[in-house]
């Protein structure tokens, strides 16, 4: 593969725009964009006319299974299924077997990333009731932050003890994401649905199990710890329209001390889909109503909401197949994220550009990443090039996900991830994966 890369001819969409433009890329680097570029010697050339060029997607909120977990994803399968659907990093969550609670299983996570996946990646250390002062050791220039489950979910890391939290609010001097649901309301719910169906509680009980009132109590908390003690606070999930209220767009995302996320499905998906769909939409925080999922999207267009992610968080098809205490939460998400909010471009509720910043220009800000998250001379060459004129149609004969099932399946999408480059190196072309190289470790400008 050629040092030298030069892509013709495409739409770049950045920073607010689109133009035409070449880009040329030496070394893994954007070296020049320019609307002609000549170069002397070797070089290879894709041509992008009548396509976009976005900068790559940054996905802040991945489980990909490894360690322990295996059999349902690996850092290998899942990096190729995102570079397939134009992410081009990731950060990925702590709840893996063993949970990483030690800078030691940190880096573990790291060592096992730096030799499979193909995608560029960073590992949140995981916040316990018990962890604090190993919390502590995190070295903020090269770990994306600290992960706090204020809710249970899929792999039980909760951290419910008051003492515990405001020692991790006041002391953490980095970012500190958490999964905010409130237990005991979720517990009271849960009671309430069992003495109601007994054991055989339907899917469509999940959004009133794990309700507004659970996710509010949980985030408002999180907000007030946050202010109380004047953290650096990342709301993951937002699944309500209320909790929008807790978040300010009336200043730059630089200068934001509490930001939040909202996640692919909660835009897509609503109540009235369990009927059809059942444990396949099952996530924790759940999927609520209609309205939740408008206000929502809203939200990230109105900057309440400040990034877009996936939470891909995929199991087998067998665990997902089982009634509703059973059925884990959680779905695969990260081939098809990008395609889906194009989509929403296309229907125009919300534009390409607003896309992009969400989904690879504001996660590069708020994390602050290091040369990463737009398409700007000296940058690394993370790109993704969209055919606008070409469907993909979801089947299982084209999803990449070890676990093989996809929520989106049936649906067909007006746009095309036709190529994907990582560090300048051409990963994915034409609906195949080119495994020549592996992604980097992110670095962070704190």
């Amino acid at each position: 593969m050629s040092s030298t890369i030069v892509v013709r001819s495409g739409t770049i969409v950045n920073e607010g725009r689109q133009y035409q433009s070449d880009i040329l890329i030496k070394n893994g680097r954007i070296e020049k964009i320019a609307t002609s570029i000549s170069v002397d010697g070797a070089f290879e050339e894709i041509d992008a006319t009548g396509k976009l060029i976005l900068p790559g997607c940054i996905d802040d909120q991945v489980h990909f299974r490894e360690p322990g977990l295996t059999h349902k994803a690996n850092l290998y399968t899942e990096s190729r299924a995102a570079v397939a659907g134009g992410i081009t990093s990731f950060m990925e969550m702590p709840n893996t077997v063993p949970n990483a609670l030690t800078q030691e299983l940190l880096e573990d996570k790291y060592a096992i990333a730096a030799k499979s996946s193909l995608a560029n990646y960073s590992f949140f250390m995981g916040a316990s009731n018990e962890n604090v002062e190993e919390v502590l050791k995190t070295n903020e220039r090269n770990v994306c932050g600290v992960k706090i489950f204020m809710g249970s979910s899929t792999g039980n890391m909760l951290v419910d003890n008051e003492t515990t939290l405001n020692n991790l609010f006041s002391k953490v001097p980095m970012l500190i994401a958490t999964h905010c649901e409130d237990e005991s309301t979720i517990r009271a719910n849960t009671a309430a649905a069992k003495e109601k169906y007994g054991e055989n509680v339907p899917i469509s009980e999940h959004p009133y199990i794990r309700s507004e009132e659970a996710c509010y109590l949980s985030s408002s908390m999180a907000v007030r710890l946050a202010k109380n003690h004047g953290t650096r606070l990342h709301v993951l999930h937002i699944s309500t329209a209320k909790e929008l209220e807790l978040f300010d767009n009336s200043i730059p995302l630089e200068q934001k001390k509490i930001t939040a996320e909202a996640c692919i499905h909660h835009m897509w998906f609503s109540e009235e889909q369990y009927a059809d769909k059942g444990t396949f939409i099952k996530w924790n925080p759940a999927v609520k109503k209609a309205t939740d999922r408008d206000a929502i999207l809203q939200g990230v267009v109105d900057n309440k909401i400040d990034i877009i992610a996936t939470d891909h968080a995929p199991h087998t098809i067998e665990e997902k197949n089982n009634l509703y205490f059973n059925a884990p939460s959680g779905g695969p998400l990260v081939q098809h994220g990008l395609l889906a909010m194009l989509e929403k471009a296309k229907e125009g509720k919300i534009s390409i550009e607003r896309v992009v910043e969400k989904m690879a220009h504001a996660p590069a800000i708020l994390f602050e990443i290091e040369d990463r998250g737009f398409i700007r001379e000296g940058y690394y060459a993370d790109l993704v090039i969209v055919n606008p004129s070409e469907e993909y149609k979801v089947t299982k004969e084209n999803i990449l996900y070890k676990c093989g099932w996809s929520p989106f399946e049936g649906v067909n999408f007006s746009h095309t991830v036709d190529t994907t480059l990582v560090n300048g190196n051409v990963v994915y072309k034409s609906g195949e994966i080119v495994e020549a190289t592996q992604g980097s470790r992110l670095l962070f400008n704190r």
